[in-house]
């Protein structure tokens, strides 16, 4: 029996053979000339034409024929059977294909199929159409130089125009951000003042999601990150307010003003917990106040801000610090330039504040854990922004220069452990990467030409809004090298705290060796500061006199570099 089955196709049906041959070339039309077209000529003299900077587009609709596809049903049935031998008869199948697998042809057949078959699977095995190649190769985004590009610009749309105080970013998504607008200046308000804030959609900036009207300009904003349709914000007036999305723009509760913060309300945070309601509350008046939103009559405790553990506040909270998987501890900011690390579970009230850091000149704006190292954290103040360590109280383990102008915020990205950002009183953004470099940032941008009040970047890592002074807050896309995990970036930034910190802790051992040694030479000297022909006030005047003479030098130096920027 011969197993095979020609398939043949008309050589008609396969299209025209194309023939190609050489010609000499051929006149096809010839169009005679048209005498009395050329009497309806008429020069132009001079020739305008109008040229547009843009390139010119057009448009063009087919209306296609709509493919009707249908879904059809195959029935296979097992074929190829002699009409005399039933296929569901084992033995009979058996005794076929034993009579069959015999015969010389089906042999031939089947040595021929199984050559062509051989090298079928052989071509499969060399070459793969469907392979990913490069699996195994990441991409390094360090290649590529780091940017950033403006997205949106949301302005506040009142008259009187207010500085944005405060950012938080929806919790889900990239979708909203909300804004807290108020003037921060001693009786700077003009009267009949907006007090609303708004929520933003991103691709919207013409007009706002939504409204929040609370009964006194919003300082702060924070969204609920177990419910986004919850967010609290902190009032002008100490209070704390409480929205639900979901029920309009009025606030739903807002704590009595007697058990309120007495000074502006500069930061709220929501902590981890079953039902996700409580949050913790400062304000420059020396009090750290925990909230349950469900029942904001009064607060459920209460920490007065002193060193010496007394009932008296001493110390103004404007910045917290609160990280999840440490539940028990948080941080404060205050305006004194001091960082309290504090404890909420300790055994007395006294000893709630456990250690403080000390290493600003002015208030403490912005205060911040590392997402992936949280024993490390950032402080922003005065001209510097500072990384600590909690092994080490006694200084910072790392810093910034000082700037020319006074930095407002600063905040760590989440998705690369090396880098920070920074904002200037000047409207600059300071990008820092202590992969690439740690003495000057890696990227400065000019936001805007007036101060940046506040900044705060999305979970994943690559929107970064900044709010300015007269209430315009600037959506950023951060480039891919900025936002994107390096080859190795973690281990190396753990080498880098962690030699940072052993330097610093060695520096500090030699210091107080060197006071212990002055201490007992002095002691035993016995002698005072005269004999030895220091007078403490000619020590002052000279200081005084060289940090003058160093200011007048940074100036002259300023002035060259401008007049060769000129030039």
């Amino acid at each position: 029996m011969e197993i095979v089955y020609v398939y043949t196709k008309k050589r008609e049906e396969f299209g025209r053979q194309c023939n190609f041959t050489d010609r000499t070339a051929e006149s096809l039309v010839d169009i005679p000339v048209d005498e009395s077209l050329k009497e309806s000529f008429i020069e132009r003299n001079p020739c305008e034409s109008a040229i547009q900077c843009a390139p010119e587009m057009s448009e063009h609709e087919v209306n296609t024929e709509r493919f009707e596809t249908q879904s059809r049903g195959i029935n296979h049935v097992e074929g190829g059977w002699p009409k005399d031998i039933n296929p569901a008869e084992v033995e009979q199948t058996m005794r076929f294909r034993k009579k069959v697998e015999k015969d010389e042809v089906y042999i031939q057949a089947i040595q021929q199929l199984g050559s062509v078959m051989e090298h079928t699977i052989k071509q499969n095995n060399a070459v793969d159409i469907y392979e990913e190649y490069f699996d195994d190769i990441t991409e390094d985004g360090s290649v590529e130089p780091p940017s950033a590009k403006t997205i949106n610009v949301f302005r506040d749309p009142n008259e009187h125009k207010r500085s944005a105080a405060n950012i938080s970013w929806y919790p889900d998504n990239a979708q909203k951000l909300a804004v807290a607008y108020s003037i921060l200046e001693f009786q700077r308000s003009p009267p009949g003042m907006c007090m609303d804030s708004y929520i933003w959609d991103v691709e919207s900036p013409n007009k706002p999601d939504m409204t929040l009207k609370p009964i006194s300009p919003l300082v702060c904003i924070e969204y609920n990150p177990k419910d986004p349709h919850c967010l609290v914000g902190g009032q002008y007036n100490g209070q704390l307010a409480f929205w639900d999305t979901r029920k309009g723009s009025q606030p739903i509760e807002v704590s009595a003003i007697s058990n309120s913060h007495s000074d502006p309300l500069y930061k709220c945070i929501f902590l981890t917990s079953k039902t996700g309601t409580e949050c913790f509350t400062t304000s420059t008046d020396g009090q750290v106040l925990w909230w349950d939103i469900r029942k904001m009559a009064e607060p459920t405790e209460t920490l007065i801000l002193d060193l010496n553990k007394g009932d008296k506040p001493t110390l103004g909270g404007i910045s917290l610090e609160y990280e999840s998987t440490m539940p028990t501890k948080f941080m404060v900011g205050t305006e004194q330039g001091v960082v309290l690390s504090c404890n909420r579970k300790a055994k007395t009230p006294a000893d709630r504040i456990v250690a403080n850091f000390s290493g600003h000149y002015g208030p403490v704006y912005a205060l911040q854990r590392n997402p992936f190292f949280p024993k490390n954290f950032l402080t922003v103040g005065d001209w510097t922004a500072r990384i600590w360590s909690e092994d080490l109280r006694e200084s910072s383990i790392m810093w910034t220069k000082f700037h020319r102008s006074y930095l407002t915020d600063g905040c760590w990205s989440p998705a690369r452990p090396a880098v920070f950002f920074t904002s200037r009183m000047d409207g600059c953004l300071d990008v820092w990467d202590y992969m690439f470099k740690q003495n000057d940032p890696t990227l400065s941008l000019q936001v805007c030409d007036e101060a940046l009040n506040c900044l705060r970047i999305q979970d994943s890592g690559s929107l970064l809004a900044c709010g300015s002074h007269s209430g315009n807050v600037t959506l950023l896309e951060l480039s891919e090298s900025l936002s994107q995990q390096q080859r190795n970036e973690k281990a190396s930034v753990t080498q880098i705290f962690e030699r940072e910190t052993k330097r610093e802790k060695i520096l500090e051992s030699r210091y107080r060796e060197m006071k212990l040694k002055e201490r007992a030479k002095s002691q035993q000297e016995d002698r005072a500061p005269e004999e030895d022909g220091e007078n403490p006030e000619e020590l002052v005047a000279e200081a005084d006199k060289n940090f003058w003479f160093t200011v007048e030098q940074e100036k002259i130096g300023i002035e060259k570099k401008e007049k060769a920027a000129e030039q």
